[in-house]
């Protein structure tokens, strides 16, 4: 089966962006059948498949943004966000490993950027808000396609480059959905940007109407959270004073401590009145600190539970740093050692 024509009309403004936009398939592009599929193997399999079918199509649009259209090196001072956000929060280590690609290789994909409606000799990003922020931190100007572009044109363009990478979470896709809306746009554009059909993005926009926006970011992106778990625990917002409730349970000091995903499950458990203790013993509560150089070049996250003790180093200089430490653990723990020792000596 050949691929949808993702961003068909991009290239020619005379065209328009519809919600299925396919081409038919020719003999030559039907696959043989294969019985690879079964069991868990067969699981993952398909899994893997999946993902490398959405980043072969991410990679087609882009190199039909950049066919028959100049590739320009911009200055990221010149260049602002999507008047629409699609995500809650980056996650700093994939976005570190960006930036190190980036330094050692260069800029593999451009960005796509419109010039921007209000502001004379400033532009607007599409999509490939990561890459220009890699390349704006690495301080070199990042490569772009230069794109007149409609708002309607803009989100479609922002919301299928995401889809087709499998880059957002369910709900980072369900609240660009909300935005959207909220926005004026209309169904069909939306159905567009989201390359889902009207039932589904029906069931997205009930979860961000029942959950408040608050709530929802109080979370956080939650990637392993699917659409049926959302949709249930919306459901528990139709509750009595559950707005209310959820709001108090996200301010303590143990949900905001936790990962996404973690919150999703704490906040579900505490709509299920699990008792305290269970909801601990599931969900483990962590001293959280951060530490980090003036500079910036080297910081950590370091987590305490008791026990299990975690430093996770982060930034440009991490690698080296975390090897060095690494490399002297036995010279540490000895320090270690004598320090307590003196310690000890000292109070008799």
């Amino acid at each position: 089966m050949a691929r949808k024509n993702i961003l068909s009309g991009l290239m020619d403004d005379s065209k328009k962006f519809t919600a299925v936009n396919s081409e038919p398939a020719s003999d030559g592009d039907r696959q043989p059948i294969s019985f690879k599929g079964i069991g868990a193997l067969g699981a993952v399999t398909r899994s893997i498949d999946a993902l490398a079918s959405r980043a072969d199509a991410a990679r087609a649009i882009e190199e039909k943004l950049a066919h028959g259209e100049t590739v320009i090196d911009l200055d990221t001072a010149l260049i602002e966000d999507s008047f629409v956000s699609d995500r809650l929060a980056h996650n700093d280590e994939q976005f570190q490993e960006l930036v190190e690609a980036i330094r050692l290789r260069g800029q593999d994909s451009p960005i796509l950027v419109r010039p921007h409606p209000e502001k004379d000799g400033k532009y607007q990003i599409a999509f490939g808000h990561r890459r220009a922020r890699a390349a704006k931190e690495l301080g070199r100007p990042v490569r772009a396609v230069v794109k007149k572009l409609a708002d309607r044109d803009h989100v479609i363009a922002q919301g299928q480059e995401n889809s087709a990478r499998a880059d957002l979470s369910f709900i980072e896709r369900t609240m660009f959905a909300d935005k959207l809306d909220k926005l004026g746009f209309d169904r069909e554009t939306i159905m567009a940007a989201l390359s889902a059909d009207k039932t589904t993005i029906s069931k997205m926009l009930s979860v961000t109407r029942r959950i408040p926006e608050g709530v929802l970011s109080a979370i956080g992106a939650a990637r392993a959270t699917g659409r049926d778990r959302w949709h249930d625990l919306s459901v528990k917002f139709e509750e009595e004073n559950a707005t209310e409730r959820a709001t108090l349970f996200i301010e303590t000091p143990a949900f905001e401590a936790a990962e996404p995903d973690a919150r999703f499950e704490m906040l579900v458990a505490f709509f299920s009145k699990k008792p305290a203790s269970t909801a601990q013993t599931t969900m483990p509560t962590s001293a959280v600190s951060q530490w980090q150089l003036r500079d910036g070049s080297v910081k950590a996250k370091i987590k305490d539970d008791g026990k299990q003790f975690t430093i996770a180093l982060r930034a440009g200089k991490a690698s080296a740093f975390g090897t060095y430490i690494a490399d002297n653990l036995d010279r540490l723990y000895e320090a270690f050692e004598n320090s307590r020792n003196i310690g000890k000596n000292g109070d008799q």
